[in-house]
């Protein structure tokens, strides 16, 4: 008899603690990571498919031109999404002539606390090396090694694109 009343306490314990926890609710669309070099705050959340509701599917990326600036040679190029084990990651990148004044992270893991965590300190590392290697041959960020390789094979193949 004892046993049995020690068991029906410890399940209604339990059945009120599973009943206080709050379900884990999505923090809404991520906003672009931007390096900030030439590119102006406006345009910069003219991504609405970058939250955490996207897909991740490859889509067909688009060399979209930008406002032509003095010289008419700004453009911005999508590149790939790519899918990490974490969730997509795409780039987008400002070139004037054939110079990396910006890289702009449009899609990247935002499902977890955690992934938010790592992505808002490592992604402008990543866009701030882009820019100074003026290539995709940059070092991986300890930590977010999934997202640094999903960044640099996105950010290549929209370099491969400006040059075609």
């Amino acid at each position: 008899m004892r046993r049995a009343v020690v068991t029906g306490a410890a399940t209604a314990a339990g059945v009120v603690l599973l009943l206080s926890l709050k379900p884990h609710q999505a923090a809404g669309p991520a906003p672009v990571i931007s390096s900030g070099a030439g590119s102006s705050g406006s345009d910069s959340g003219s991504a609405s498919d970058s939250g955490p509701g996207s897909t991740g599917a490859s889509s067909a990326p688009s060399a979209a031109p930008a406002p032509a600036s003095s010289g008419g040679t700004t453009r911005k190029i999508s590149g790939d999404t790519v899918n990490t084990r974490y969730g997509p990651v795409q780039v987008q990148v400002t070139l004037a002539g054939s110079r990396i004044t910006a890289v702009d992270v449009v899609k990247y893991p935002t499902e977890e606390r955690r992934d938010r965590e790592i992505n808002t300190s490592a992604l402008p590392v990543l866009n701030q090396e882009a820019i100074s290697a003026q290539s995709a041959q940059i070092d991986v960020v300890s930590g977010a090694t999934y997202t640094s390789d999903g960044y640099v094979r996105s950010l290549q193949s929209a370099l491969d694109r400006a040059k075609s």
